[in-house]
């Protein structure tokens, strides 16, 4: 399963600012990657492992801003096309996460 958070948040004051890179780095604490500014993405091993990151990332949400979370499985995932300009990129593989039980 793949977990992705979109996000647009304010960045008009201090305040927000800081809000909003905490945000961030949060979402990189808990093994999400930045695929875009406001889009970071985790691969997780079930759908029960991405329901507990889920349930993280609402646990941190800012007071202000739109945020939304998709949770897609690995062929979904597969079946993306990625550019870089005009030039076709291929898709990272997944790196192994060691789970401990």
């Amino acid at each position: 399963m793949w977990l992705f958070v979109f996000f647009d948040l304010p960045t008009s004051t201090k305040k927000e600012i800081k809000a909003a890179n905490k945000f961030r780095k949060h979402l990189l604490k808990d093994g999400f990657t930045m695929f875009q500014f406001s889009i970071y993405l985790r691969h997780c091993a079930s759908r029960e492992n991405a329901a507990v990151h889920e349930k993280r990332v609402k646990k941190l949400l800012p007071e202000y801003g739109h945020i939304g979370i998709l949770m897609i499985t690995d062929k979904q995932f597969g079946m993306m096309e990625l550019y870089e300009g005009r030039k076709e990129k291929s898709l990272q593989k997944p790196t192994q996460q060691l789970e401990f039980f």
